[in-house]
């Protein structure tokens, strides 16, 4: 082996004509990202992701600093409006700064007008229909890794409403969901679960219940609850609509 590598030592150095260099040019100012549509001219890739979300809109940077502000929030408005992404956001939000120790979702498992009967599994599979939504938004802003971990050792809880009877929420961030799709009795039930050092908004359309229109008890919650001091109630509007455009126009005729 030491004969062999000497000898290839000794033989002269000729330029391997298969080898050729990767670009041309300046070699300092080369990126392998320059040249795509999507990339800045500094070469680097822009993040999509933000850590901390920006209102689109007066009335949702009204939400957001009432949430901040209050500890019971009724968001109402249309289908669009961010009030669901909003909530969640801040609740992660929250549970990053060490503010609060968990976050508490509950949804009416109300079905869009048809009835699909019942569904296998524990508690967790047969709400994860009905909370899909909130888990796209946990997703988003945690990950998916994150969101599984805290799902396991309860750092998130799943917490159907006909099961809150009786609870007090200490320490935590409380999201109700489609709030249109309860009766007054269950969110009087609902607010009355307020403990210590934590938040509750309810979000939802009072326009889209899919109860009869006389059971829905949103709209005469917030009535009740909107002068009541120390509780925030924003109501946003289809200006404030961050879905395609045709929602906006579809639901000024709708």
């Amino acid at each position: 082996m030491g004969k062999r590598a000497a000898r290839r030592r000794s033989r002269p150095q000729q330029a391997d004509t298969n080898v050729h260099e990767l670009f041309d040019g300046d070699k300092s100012n080369w990126h392998p990202l320059n040249g795509q549509g999507d990339v800045p001219q500094n070469g680097q890739r822009d993040q999509s992701f933000r850590r901390h979300i920006r209102p689109k809109s007066e009335n949702q940077a009204a939400l957001m600093e009432a949430i901040d502000a209050f500890n019971l929030i009724l968001a109402l408005g249309p289908a669009g409006t961010g009030k669901t992404f909003i909530a969640v956001s801040k609740a992660v939000e929250a549970l990053d700064k060490g503010e609060i120790g968990r976050i508490v979702l509950a949804r009416p498992a109300v079905e869009a007008g048809e009835n699909i009967g019942f569904l296998p599994g524990d508690v967790e599979a047969k709400m994860a229909p009905y909370l899909r939504p909130l888990y796209d938004a946990l997703n988003d802003r945690l990950g998916a890794k994150r969101l599984r971990q805290y799902l396991s050792d309860g750092t998130i809880e799943i917490a159907p409403i006909g099961y809150m009877r009786g609870r007090t929420l200490n320490n935590a961030f409380v999201v109700i969901d489609e709030a249109q799709n309860c009766t007054y009795g269950q969110l009087k039930m609902l607010v009355t679960r307020l403990g210590w050092n934590s938040t509750m908004i309810l979000t939802g359309d009072p326009d889209q219940t899919d109860l009869l229109p006389e059971m829905s008890g949103l709209s005469e919650m917030s009535d009740r609850l909107e002068n009541v001091e120390d509780i925030a109630c924003v109501k946003l509007a289809d200006r404030d609509i961050v879905r395609h455009p045709l929602v906006a126009s579809m639901l000024t005729v709708l």
